[in-house]
């Protein structure tokens, strides 16, 4: 056969495709991708892993066994001032002790001590001048908690001038004494105490000499 131009395929030819199918995606622009994911989105998982410890942590901390709380330590009593505690009370007069000088007179009353640690009564006076003032015991003597003592006071007139002649509301000035503190504090023994002082200064004072 003779002619001109390309020869034309022949039946049951097929034209050769030049394209290649396309390929996966290579493994080294996969990491290079995620590499590139990771530098972009850094700080986003940098905060997410530090939310993730703070929750975590932060569960710890609220499910944790509670302690109960400390009890407070207990403060130690307080020792009561020696006035607080004690008092006296007149109880009668007496006839003065043998070899007591002329001129004197004496009373019976009670010192009690209604709590905490023993007192001792280191002074009794009394405010008048022209008076002395003796007791048995002698001070200093203690007394305990919950107990009373006896005491005998025992006064001398000095000088009739300077005495009173008629007590109204005569005290005893005692001083106390306990692991607190000192204390002098004034007790009126009451109305008979007074009558009883008044007439004593009276019998005394009624023949002294001019």
């Amino acid at each position: 056969m003779s002619g001109i131009g390309p020869p034309e395929p022949g039946e049951g030819t097929r034209a050769r495709d030049d394209r290649q199918p396309e390929e996966a995606f290579p493994a080294g622009r996969t990491r290079t991708a995620l590499v590139s994911w990771y530098a972009r989105h850094r700080r986003i998982a940098f905060a997410l892993a530090a939310a993730a410890v703070l929750l975590g942590g932060g569960y710890l901390y609220a499910t944790r066994p509670q302690q109960p709380p400390p009890h407070p330590p207990r403060r130690p009593a307080q020792v009561p001032y020696p006035a607080q505690v004690v008092d006296v009370t007149y109880l009668d007069a007496r006839t003065p002790p043998a070899g007591a000088p002329p001129r004197s007179f004496s009373f019976a009353v009670l010192v009690s001590v209604a709590s905490g640690p023993p007192v001792t009564v280191t002074r009794v006076s009394q405010p008048y001048a022209g008076l002395t003032l003796t007791t048995t015991p002698p001070a200093p003597f203690r007394t305990r908690a919950d107990s009373a003592r006896k005491i005998t006071i025992t006064m001398h007139v000095t000088d009739c001038e300077k005495a009173p002649r008629d007590a109204g509301l005569p005290f005893l000035d005692v001083t106390l004494r306990n692991t607190r503190a000192i204390q002098t504090q004034s007790f009126i023994p009451g109305a008979r105490y007074a009558q009883d002082l008044s007439h004593a200064l009276e019998v005394a004072c009624s023949n002294r000499s001019r």
